[in-house]
């Protein structure tokens, strides 16, 4: 039996494309050969699939063919690009990090355990924004300063940070960019041509299958690759950084997801917006505040605190409507105040109960703006 409920979570992950789902299916079942076999055409037409889809996939960052490899996504990308640098930054005496305090857990985790190795990291608190600014970032900077990290977009919030701006500042610095860009690529991918030495990418947030994400690692001109290692040993595969037989069918579905998006950008962006001023207009019923600075925002995601509102209590009262959260998938099972809408500095009760809508357009069904917006009108008026 299929689910009732409206799916607006999508800043989690979408649903795979029908499209890309049969694409994944040919290369699991009739084109199945594993890229490495060398010895037969099975394994020869993987290969030269792989090596198509990673032409494709890092022209759309303006990269080169071999500054792309393929990881299980934007987590395991993430891994690589901040504890694979990090050798580097013990040799050279540069142990100091910049990063954001809204960052995905994907990224302050592994700095945390970087700074359990001696590392110095900063976290920025963004302020009632959401947005961090090029300048604080900028103003921290120290000749000891390794690395930069910044999202591209806000999971909890859909805030677009400044990594467009902070790339051109740093590129005539030594210290290297990395940008979680998760929730960014297909959407606004023109960002991600910036000179950013390192991108994190999850193609499950674009409509591709889960497991499967990149891993950007441009070429600079002091160093003719990054000066990462490996995190994981056992095999050679992509470029030694990342070991393991390549998921093809995950490649190949990820390619196709990518093209989809590219073909259907701006009517993607037009449904996604014209959706966000309907639901806008309709809560104007409800007393709510949105979180994070929309004038720099996707036009997916809304983040809202609803005054007087506890958010679990709400979800569970819209369980048979919409399927929504309060924050990251990765963090949303602890039930504690978000660390997005806390480092923002919002009051502990608006922190605690940020509801998160999020939505792929061609996956919200027949969402009844009305009936949503009625149940929880009615919630609040029974809470006040």
């Amino acid at each position: 039996m299929g689910l009732v409920a409206t799916y607006l979570d999508a800043a989690a992950t979408t649903r795979v494309d029908p499209r890309v789902a049969e694409v994944v299916l040919h290369w699991m079942t009739e084109d199945f050969g594993n890229a490495g076999s060398r010895t037969h055409e099975y394994g020869s037409r993987a290969k030269r699939a792989v090596q198509r889809a990673r032409q494709y996939l890092a022209s759309t960052f303006n990269a080169d063919v071999d500054e792309l490899i393929f990881t299980s996504g934007a987590t395991e990308s993430n891994n690589i690009a901040l504890l694979g640098l990090a050798p580097y930054g013990e040799e050279s005496g540069r142990r100091h990090i910049i990063t954001s305090a809204i960052e995905h857990k994907a990224v302050i985790e592994p700095l945390q355990h970087l700074q359990s190795r001696g590392f110095d990291v900063d976290f920025i608190e963004p302020g009632p924004t959401g947005r961090v600014s090029s300048a604080a970032v900028m103003d921290r900077l120290r000749p000891d300063t390794l690395l930069v990290s910044l999202m591209h977009v806000n999971n909890e919030t859909g805030v677009v940070q400044p990594v467009v701006e902070l790339a051109e500042q740093l590129r005539d610095t030594p210290t290297f960019f990395h940008v979680d860009a998760a929730q960014g690529y297909g959407k606004l991918t023109q960002d991600l041509t910036a000179p950013i030495d390192l991108i994190s990418v999850s193609g499950h947030k674009i409509g591709a299958p889960k497991g499967v994400g990149m891993l950007v690692t441009r070429q600079t001109e002091d160093l003719d690759d990054l000066p990462l290692q490996p995190i994981m040993y056992g095999g050679g595969q992509e470029r030694e950084l990342r070991p393991g037989t390549l998921p093809v069918p995950l490649i190949m579905g990820l390619e196709e997801a990518a093209k989809i998006f590219h073909r259907e950008r701006e009517v993607w962006f037009k449904a996604a917006a014209e959706l966000r001023s309907r639901l806008l207009s309709a809560l104007g019923k409800t007393q709510f505040r949105l979180n994070g600075d929309q004038d720099h925002v996707v036009p997916h995601i809304l983040n809202l605190s609803f005054e007087g509102v506890n958010a679990e209590a709400l979800i569970v009262a819209l369980k048979e409507q919409v399927a929504v959260a309060t924050g990251s998938a990765c963090t949303s099972a602890s039930y504690t105040p978000s660390h997005v809408l806390t480092a923002m500095g919002l009051p502990k009760e608006a922190a605690k109960n940020g509801l998160r809508l999020s939505w792929f357009p061609s996956q919200t069904g027949d969402l009844d703006i009305d009936a949503l917006v009625s149940t929880i009108a009615g919630f609040q008026s029974s809470r006040a």
